[in-house]
């Protein structure tokens, strides 16, 4: 069983940065953000799989988040230039039956296996 805590959500003003971590129990190699702003559904944000080279992004992040990962399990969002459209709470979700993430079905709430319990993020104008 995969636990995620995440941890780095706050409050920003517009164009500020945040960086959230997720801390895995355990490697797995599909990761991904997802976000869920007030009274909407929940949407992925960017995913991983394997190394850095590997990466998906919702395209109204490209150029401001970036997802990385190191060699200890941890997950992490680096979202800067942070807009108010950014707001909602943030879940870090895991997929451990390795296997390969597809530019059409990284976004997939379904695709992943354990979700943290989600870190809030706030942009104010």
């Amino acid at each position: 069983q995969v636990q995620l805590v995440e941890s780095g959500g706050g409050s920003v003003q517009t164009g500020g940065s945040l960086k959230l971590s997720c801390a895995a129990s355990q490697y797995t190699a599909a990761m991904g953000w997802f976000r869920q702003p007030p009274g909407k559904e929940r949407e992925g944000v960017a995913g991983i799989y394997g190394s850095r080279t590997n990466t998906y992004y919702i395209d109204s992040v490209k150029g401001r988040f970036t997802i990385s990962r190191d060699t200890r399990n941890t997950l992490y969002l680096q979202m800067n230039n942070l807009k108010p459209e950014d707001t909602g709470m943030y879940f870090c979700a895991a997929d451990d039956r390795f296997q390969p993430l597809f530019s059409g079905t990284w976004f997939d709430t379904m695709r992943y296996t354990h979700w943290g319990q989600g870190t809030q993020v706030t942009v104010s104008s």
